[in-house]
């Protein structure tokens, strides 16, 4: 347990600044990421109670993105009246570890979505995506194996990111 949390303080560490910006492009208020970046360590803390998250660089960031948007929709249905700390009651409030009903279901959603998207790929640029991010595969081995350049397996990879980036910035807009 001593450990995780030191390896979590170190991972913060290096990290909050970046997490800052992150959440400030979001909130547009510097005192509110302020606040979202240092609940979202706690809120990591307090998982770490329960449970080690896998990732907690992942974690850490999508605790933060999470409680920006959360701030950001409840800001909007309130119309920015009440302080931040009628919002969080940062001292109360900590992140379920289990996703809910709802998110599991978008999710589930989500990943439907980027499949059908996928699929539309040509044959081999599916291929190269599988080897390389399901399989990792460095891109050379990917290269002899389809009997391709190193380049072309680039450019596949490109291709892939491109149309997942677009997907993404589509999903993000609804």
């Amino acid at each position: 347990m001593n450990r995780d949390i030191t390896r979590l303080d170190a991972i913060f560490s290096d990290m909050r600044e970046a997490l800052l910006q992150s959440v400030l492009r979001v909130v547009r208020d510097a005192a509110v990421a302020e606040e979202l970046t240092h609940d979202a360590y706690l809120r990591a803390r307090k998982a770490l109670e329960t449970s080690t998250p896998r990732h907690l660089e992942a974690f850490l960031w999508q605790t933060a993105r999470n409680l920006a948007l959360d701030h950001m929709r409840w800001k909007k249905v309130r119309g920015g009246t009440a302080s931040f700390d009628d919002v969080t009651g940062a001292e109360q409030v900590f992140a379920d570890p289990q996703p809910s009903a709802e998110d599991h279901v978008i999710q589930k959603d989500n990943l439907r979505v980027v499949g059908d998207a996928l699929q539309k790929l040509p044959p081999r640029a599916q291929k190269v995506w599988i080897l390389s991010r399901v399989e990792g595969w460095p891109y050379p081995r990917i290269a002899a194996h389809l009997d391709v350049s190193p380049n072309t397996v680039f450019n596949d990879i490109k291709m892939v990111m491109a149309l997942l980036m677009d997907l993404r910035r589509k999903m993000d807009a609804e």
